[in-house]
C-alpha cells in the first residue's frame, strides 16, 4: 500500500491529519513543527522536482494539504522548471494558484485527498445548533452575509463576511477572518444595529480537497471580541477544530453556532 504524505502549514490540522494516516509522511515549507515518530521531508519551493522524487522514494501515492500557509517568498535563481510553473500562478488569485498546486502534483502521478476525506469527523453535521437558539434576525443576517459570500465568489474575495441589522460590517480578503473580526470590532456602536452574524463558507466553486474553511477556539474568541451573536456555516464544509472546547465556550458566552 502507498503512503500519503501530509503537505504540512501550521496550525492543529497536519497534526490531526497524521493521527488518523497510517505510516504518513510529513513535508514542511519551513520551520513548522514534526510530529514525533513520522518520516519528516523538508522541502524548497524552488526545488518541487527533489521534493516529487524524495516523495515517490518514500512510496508515496497521495499527497493532503492542511494548516495554513503564506503565499512563498521564492529565490527565481533557485528556480526547477516546477517551480517556474507555480511562480506564473503567483499573479492569479488564491484558486487559481490553488488549482496549480493542484495540478503539478496530478501531473507526476499524486491522488490528492482532502482533509474531510481522511477526517470526516472535523465538520459539523447539517442542524448542528451549539448555543442558543437564533432569533429571526440573526438567521436573515447570516442569509444576508451569505448572499454576499455568493456574489462575490466569481472574483475569489474570501471566505468570510459578517451581517448586522441589515448591514454589512466586514468581509474577509486577503489579510484573514482575524484582521476582518478585528476590523468590526472598531465599528462605532452608533453604527451597528444588531449584534450581527459571521458566516464563514467556501467559495462557490472551491477545490475542497485542498482549502476548506476552518474555525477553532481562536475564531470563537475573535467573534466574542467583536461583539457579534453568533456564527453560521455550512454543514460539511467547514472544519471545526477543538471541537468540544469551541463548543462549550459558545454556550458560555451565550452565542450560537449553526450548521445549515
Amino acid at each position: 500500500m502507498t503512503r500519503t504524505a501530509i503537505i504540512a502549514g501550521s496550525g492543529a490540522l497536519p497534526r490531526l491529519l497524521a493521527e488518523a494516516l497510517n505510516d504518513p509522511v510529513y513535508v514542511t515549507f519551513d520551520d513548522t513543527p514534526v510530529p514525533d515518530g513520522l518520516t519528516h521531508v523538508p522541502a524548497r519551493i524552488e526545488k518541487l522536482g527533489r521534493l516529487f522524487k524524495e516523495l515517490k522514494f518514500h512510496d508515496v501515492g497521495a499527497v493532503t494539504f492542511a494548516g495554513a500557509m503564506s503565499r512563498p517568498k521564492v529565490n527565481p535563481v533557485l528556480m526547477d522548471r516546477h517551480a517556474l510553473r507555480l511562480a506564473m500562478a503567483l499573479k492569479k488569485g488564491d484558486d487559481g494558484l490553488l488549482r496549480e498546486v493542484l495540478a503539478l502534483f496530478e501531473d507526476q502521478g499524486f491522488l490528492i485527498r482532502g482533509a474531510t476525506e481522511i477526517r470526516p469527523d472535523l465538520v459539523l453535521e447539517p442542524g448542528t445548533l451549539w448555543g442558543r437558539k437564533p432569533t429571526r434576525e440573526d438567521l436573515d443576517d447570516a442569509a444576508r452575509a451569505q448572499a454576499v459570500l455568493d456574489a462575490l465568489g466569481p472574483l475569489d474575495v474570501g471566505q468570510g463576511a459578517v451581517c448586522a441589522g441589515g448591514q454589512v460590517l466586514g468581509i474577509e480578503t486577503l489579510q484573514g477572518t482575524d484582521a476582518m473580526l478585528s476590523f468590526v470590532k472598531a465599528t462605532p456602536e452608533r453604527l451597528r444595529r444588531a449584534k450581527g452574524v459571521f458566516v464563514k463558507a467556501p467559495k462557490p466553486g472551491q477545490d475542497m480537497r485542498i482549502d476548506v474553511p476552518t474555525i477553532g477556539m481562536a475564531t470563537i474568541e475573535a467573534v466574542i471580541t467583536a461583539g457579534l451573536g453568533g456564527l453560521v456555516i455550512p454543514a460539511g464544509e467547514v472544519i471545526v477544530l477543538d471541537r468540544s472546547s469551541v463548543e462549550a465556550r459558545i454556550k458560555e458566552a451565550g452565542l450560537f453556532l449553526k450548521a445549515q
